[in-house]
């Protein structure tokens, strides 16, 4: 049912299947469209064939987040965005895609988020580097997705990533 590469974007049947593990072990709520992990499951290759066609001729696009409020240990409230599970899957298979070619592309000393980098590790280059640099730039990711200029967001995919349907 499915090729094994894309015609632009070598996004391969196993990054689908992998992608939905890893979907379907996260569990989580449906999205708006309030189909659900199993419902999706009951036409698993029909879902996954017509999610792969449309990422593949850039007729993807996602669907509005689910929003639901959360409240957190402080009393407060916190707004989650719920995916489809389809949207969830295109995004493991964009993750997967992107992943090893902007890793390549960061500094030694970046640790936010990366693989195999710890905080304690990022102190000891920090302690480390004082000695040789006189500036050190650190950065919070508190609501950092909200606040970031998207387009500029978008100008640095571009400059890593040539294909049209892996930048939404």
């Amino acid at each position: 049912m499915f090729e094994t590469e894309s015609k632009t974007v070598p996004i391969t049947k196993q990054m689908f299947k992998e992608a939905y593990r890893k979907v379907k072990a996260n569990q989580g709520s449906a999205g708006v469209d309030k189909e659900s992990l199993e419902e999706f499951q009951a036409n698993l290759l029909k879902n996954l064939y017509k999610l792969w066609n449309r990422l593949n001729s850039g007729g993807y696009f996602p669907k509005p987040l689910r929003e639901v409020s959360v409240r957190k240990a402080n009393g407060s409230k916190c707004k989650l965005g719920i995916p489809t599970v389809s949207d969830r899957a295109a995004q493991q298979v964009f993750k997967a895609y992107l992943k090893p070619r902007l890793e390549a592309v960061f500094e030694d000393n970046s640790y936010g988020y990366r693989p195999l980098k710890s905080a304690h590790q990022a102190i000891k280059a920090v302690s480390e580097n004082v000695k040789h640099y006189i500036w050190v730039v650190d950065m919070d990711s508190k609501s950092f997705f909200d606040e970031v200029d998207h387009e500029l967001l978008h100008k640095a995919i571009d400059c890593h990533e040539e294909e049209k349907g892996v930048k939404m």
